[in-house]
């Protein structure tokens, strides 16, 4: 039987940040991922930007490594030449009702350690943006955007660099741990019935995270949180777009809203929404959905043209909190928490994980070295 020191279990952008932090640590790593190719999940169904850390509940991980996560993802970024830009973006009350919305925002923004934000009055934020519509605006200037393959392809190209390798096409169907597994190591059994010996284990599999630590046999089932699947479509903007920041509502339950997006060529896209789904391939968009995305964006731009939305694409979110429930925060779940030596589970990344990734990377790193 084959032994490697320690297992990395998905190619997203966390799995990748998180093999790299490993191997430029010093340890044999290897990245087990299903799929053909690195980041045909979540990290390549996503907005592919890079926030601020403005609204997620102070103390929490998300909060912190988002923060974190962002300063490491610029320098990173300018460092290796990836692509990216710091357009900023508007958070937008629509109403008189949302205006205390953006300094509540703003509060819990500076909780975090952001402290940028900048309350703007209507006639501010339309010289900015002429073509918007709101009664008051946050102005982030700290929010860009991010080339996330070119992002992913450099995070594999440094572990590879310090002597990590990628086995794609490589399903992993279960683990026997500690004593489970009858000798020191873990036993980790491929689809295809290969078996594999490791000391360490990074379960990074995104929304299969869940369903992969159920087949661990030595770990507690109680440790495991419930998957739920909250889809997230997006229409795309036919033409330019009249915008050179990103556009955000006020946030709604289970998302930030319908916002306007773009990506580095200038491209407009509008989304997600939320839409609570059954199956992580749930991944179609309906065209239908299109007439409540009209009815949000023009909240904001009442300017967008009858007929200018193409159905897009979908993501789907990683969550472990169901509809009605309060959100819950990244579980980065160590030994300390569910026992077994070695192993590290990953559950409910979310955004922002793509900004997070780096600090997540490090965050597994100080536990297992």
């Amino acid at each position: 039987m084959d032994q490697v020191d320690t297992v990395v279990v998905g190619a997203g952008v966390v799995g990748l940040a998180v093999a790299r932090a490993l191997a430029k640590s010093g340890r044999e790593v290897l990245i087990l991922e299903a799929a053909g190719a690195i980041g045909t999940g979540t990290s390549s169904r996503n907005s592919e930007v890079i926030h601020a850390g403005i609204y997620y509940e102070p103390g929490s991980l998300k909060a912190g490594l988002c923060v974190r996560g962002k300063e490491l993802l610029y320098a990173y970024c300018e460092e290796r030449g990836v692509a990216l830009r710091r357009c900023g973006k508007l958070i937008v009350a629509t109403s008189e009702a949302e205006r205390p919305s953006l300094q509540l925002i703003r509060e819990r923004a500076a909780a975090n350690g952001v402290h940028d934000l900048a309350l703007l009055t209507r006639d501010e934020a339309r010289a900015m943006e002429p073509a918007l519509e709101c009664v008051a605006a946050l102005h982030s200037p700290s929010t860009g955007i991010v080339d996330s393959h070119a992002l992913m392809l450099s995070l594999l190209g440094d572990a590879e660099q310090a002597g990590g390798l990628l086995a794609p096409h490589s399903e992993l169907s279960e683990v026997r741990l500690g004593a489970a597994a009858g000798r020191d190591a873990m036993v980790l059994t491929m689809a295809d019935g290969t078996e594999l010996a490791a000391h360490h284990l990074v379960n990074a599999a995104g929304l299969e995270a869940p369903a992969l630590a159920r087949r661990f046999a030595g770990l507690d089932a109680r440790h495991v949180p419930k998957p739920w699947f909250a889809k997230g479509n997006y229409f795309t903007l036919g033409g330019k777009a009249p915008f050179s920041r990103l556009i955000y509502p006020v946030p709604e339950a289970g998302g930030l809203g319908v916002h306007l997006t773009l990506d580095l060529g200038g491209q407009a896209k509008f989304g997600p929404d939320v839409q609570w789904v059954e199956s992580a391939d749930d991944l179609q968009v309906d065209p239908a959905r299109g007439e409540a995305f009209y009815a949000e964006v023009r909240k904001y731009w009442p300017g967008l043209a009858d007929g200018a939305l193409q159905a897009g694409y979908a993501g789907m979110r990683p969550k472990i909190s169901g509809p009605g429930e309060p959100v819950a925060d990244f579980v980065i779940q160590g030994p300390g928490e569910h026992g077994v030596p070695g192993l590290v589970n990953l559950f409910g990344i979310e955004s922002p994980g793509l900004t997070s990734s780096l600090a997540i990377g490090e965050s597994v790193a100080a536990i297992l070295c």
